[in-house]
């Protein structure tokens, strides 16, 4: 072989190699950048998770709680590749060529990490969710059972013209049972497909005098209002749709006629924000056991104290259903029952370790759907309170028109 041949042996190898290695990083790239996204997704879920169990823990043990958040990643790879050619180092292809090339991948991640903390956060923390946020889990399809052992702090009822409370803590026989055998109706109801959440709304109309409203006047009336003028009295009718707040019900409120509607607007509009409504009528399905009145909301941290009581202090227990009540699907005794050990409890979704005990979510057996899903809303409710963007504002929710809840 003539020296130019070589030459162009030589170089038609390294081109060969350096396509090839050229073809094999642009191979590597999407898979290191996929397998790098989901090993960071992965372990900043597990962390949050564990952040919840060890809050439950320290609510156990009666510690401060307090949580630390990745606040950004940031990560950066450096690809690099080589290729060549060196002569065969034995025999007769030692006269031949021999490619040299390869390829490799650095990794940089940079991982920011804060406490969350703050008055800002501690007010989220503090303060009791809203009826909007509880209508958008409850429009997730969870059992509305689950959602109200879980957020909900009370049962507020009139019963021979008092309002009485009954609330959500199993320290307090009376009111545990009666609390836990109300959801558990409207839980029945749910099973049938027959539960409604909608916002009530109606069309409120006022009339006053054409001759007491200016050219300006008028222009800021057809702002907020629909304005008709009536030649025959000289007058202009306002009307407004008037939305109050969230009504679960066993039957449609669209059947019920305006002046119904207005009274139910009325009636819900001197409750709290944070209070879920509902009105459970005869003739419906569950209208053997009519009730009426509201849930009262609690804050994250109420909901970590209630958790971490259940463990010892105040462990929840089985509550039989009201006999009006239809046939329930799932009556758990445990809202999301909670492991207490000496050892690392074998089949756990995630475990921690604290205060010299092993704490889990019992995710084996009959009930390790509902644990888990129990698990998810606290999740899902931790997210909605560590950031001001997960607020959702009354006029997202309340202008979906809402259908039965299976």
């Amino acid at each position: 072989m003539t020296m130019g041949q070589r030459s162009q042996s030589l170089t038609r190898v390294i081109l060969g190699g350096i396509f090839c290695s050229l073809a094999l990083t642009g191979c590597l790239s999407p898979i290191t950048l996929n397998r790098a996204v989901t090993t960071y997704d992965e372990a900043i879920t597990n962390a949050i998770s564990k952040q919840l169990l060890i809050n439950i823990a320290r609510a156990h043990q009666h510690q401060p709680v307090h949580f630390t958040g990745v606040s950004n990643i940031a990560a950066t790879f450096d690809f690099r590749v080589s290729a060549g050619a060196t002569p065969a180092l034995t025999g007769e292809a030692s006269r031949g060529l021999m490619p040299i090339f390869g390829g490799s991948v650095a990794e940089n991640p940079t991982i920011s990490i804060a406490p969350i903390e703050g008055e800002e956060f501690t007010k989220r923390l503090l303060t009791p969710f809203q009826e909007t946020k509880f209508l958008l889990l409850l429009r997730q399809r969870y059992d509305i059972d689950l959602l109200l052992r879980l957020m909900a702090q009370e049962l507020r009822i009139e019963e021979h013209g008092q309002e009485v409370a009954y609330r959500n803590t199993p320290g307090d026989r009376t009111g545990y049972e009666k609390f836990r055998r109300v959801v558990t109706h409207l839980s029945a109801i749910q099973d049938e497909n027959q539960l409604y959440a909608e916002p009530l709304a109606y069309d409120r109309t006022w009339t006053i005098p054409a001759n007491s409203v200016t050219a300006e006047g008028f222009q800021a009336l057809q702002k907020e209002y629909l304005v008709t003028y009536n030649q025959k009295d000289n007058s202009y009718t306002l009307r407004k749709q008037i939305t109050g707040q969230i009504l679960i019900t066993n039957y449609d409120p669209n059947t019920l006629s305006p002046d119904e509607r207005a009274r139910l607007i009325d009636e819900t509009e001197e409750g709290q924000l944070s209070d879920v409504s509902f009105d459970i009528r005869p003739g419906h399905v569950g209208g053997e056991y009519p009730l009426k009145g509201e849930f009262r909301l609690r804050s994250f941290n109420s909901i970590l104290n209630f958790l971490g009581r259940s463990l010892e202090e105040e462990p929840e227990y089985h509550i039989d259903k009201d006999p009006r009540t239809p046939t329930v699907r799932e009556n758990p005794p445990h809202t999301m029952e909670l492991l207490l050990s000496d050892a690392a409890p074998p089949g756990a979704d995630v475990s921690i370790k604290s205060h010299g005990k092993y704490y889990a979510v019992n995710t084996t057996g009959p009930l390790a759907r509902w644990n888990r899903e129990a698990f998810q809303m606290l999740y899902l409710l931790f997210q909605m309170t560590v950031s001001k963007s997960c607020a959702q504002t009354s006029s997202t929710i309340l202008n979906c028109k809402l259908r039965p809840l299976s």
